[in-house]
């Protein structure tokens, strides 16, 4: 099987309303074979913003194959909610609810320190939890939010949860990027984005870059502990995030938008496939470019720099 896109496939991808809405995904899904029906039996996985949208479809894709599922939510009342839901969709289906703010770095010390009182294992990480504020704030701990919620949480509760992921075989870490990372480099002056006009969009598509500029130096991190780290995006997806934070493009958009269980379905898939590449970036299946504008690459020297500035501002937690 070839992880690479065709050049047609690759051709969707560039002109971006093929590629990235529901019809570039039921044209390539047709040419998908099922995944086996019990590919995550007996494995356990953890995944962030799984109350609605795309986290809950990625909860529900990983309970129908076997695995028990912890949905890490910031409101315990619409997990459960959720976790009820996704019990009605997949009888038998092994559930838990537990809080996490991926935001506050003390909270997610926290909820990795209870939770691995409960487990000794973790198969699967998905950090899918997202926020695209309409104005700057700040974290509890005084970090821009996106970068927070995108960046430093998910690099935290990974750091945490790595002992627990390298008892299992095969374990993986994968991060919900978006398309819009496309459009936005890195600014290592300005990680925090202090000193330009904020803009909500902006400020999430620069941290969905710097998901998948880390996501080799990742895993290159975790390598030696048989982790894997991937980086993907979901197409343009219909969520309640997309109808909150940006109903301009949702009004727009609408009839191409994807089903969250469509936008759901690489991620369920590299939580199940087999040997598949480490630190790659990922959409429909496929390998993709993490660059089409030359403005948007990085230097070795920036990724560095960024890495090195999350994991100080990670060390004290």
């Amino acid at each position: 099987m070839s992880f690479y896109p065709t050049r047609l496939d690759a051709a969707a991808d560039r002109a971006v309303a093929p590629g990235y809405s529901r019809i570039g995904f039921r044209v390539r899904s047709r040419a998908w074979p099922p995944l086996p029906p019990h590919a995550l039996a007996g494995r356990s996985a953890v995944v962030t913003g799984a109350n609605s949208g795309v986290g809950k479809a990625i909860a529900i894709g990983l309970a129908r194959l076997g695995a028990s599922v912890t949905l890490a939510v910031r409101s315990t009342s619409r997990g459960d909610a959720a976790a009820a839901e996704i019990a009605a969709a997949v009888p038998g289906a092994v559930l838990g609810v537990e809080r996490c703010d991926v935001a506050d770095l003390a909270d997610v010390r926290r909820f990795a320190t209870e939770f691995l009182g409960k487990t000794d294992r973790v198969d699967v990480l998905v950090h899918n939890a997202g926020v695209m504020p309409t104005a700057r704030a700040e974290s509890a701990q005084g970090h821009e939010l996106c970068l927070s919620t995108h960046v430093l949480g998910p690099l935290l509760l990974t750091e945490l949860l790595a002992p627990a992921m390298a008892r299992t075989s095969a374990a993986r870490v994968i991060l919900m990027s978006s398309g819009g990372m496309y459009t936005q480099g890195l600014h290592p002056d300005d990680l925090e984005y202090r000193t330009a006009g904020y803009r909500g969009a902006t400020a999430y598509a620069r941290s969905k870059r710097m998901q998948v500029v880390l996501t080799p130096v990742m895993a290159e991190h975790l390598a030696g502990a048989g982790v894997s780290v991937h980086s993907m995006h979901p197409g343009w997806v219909d969520t309640p995030g997309v109808a909150t934070s940006l109903p301009r493009f949702r009004a727009l958009t609408g009839p191409l938008l994807r089903s969250p269980a469509e936008g759901a379905d690489t991620a369920i898939w590299l939580a199940a496939a087999n040997d598949l590449p480490s630190g790659r970036f990922w959409h429909d299946r496929k390998l993709r470019p993490e660059h089409y504008l030359r403005r948007t690459r990085e230097s070795p020297t920036d990724r560095d720099r960024l890495w090195q500035y999350c994991t100080t501002a990670i060390a004290d937690y």
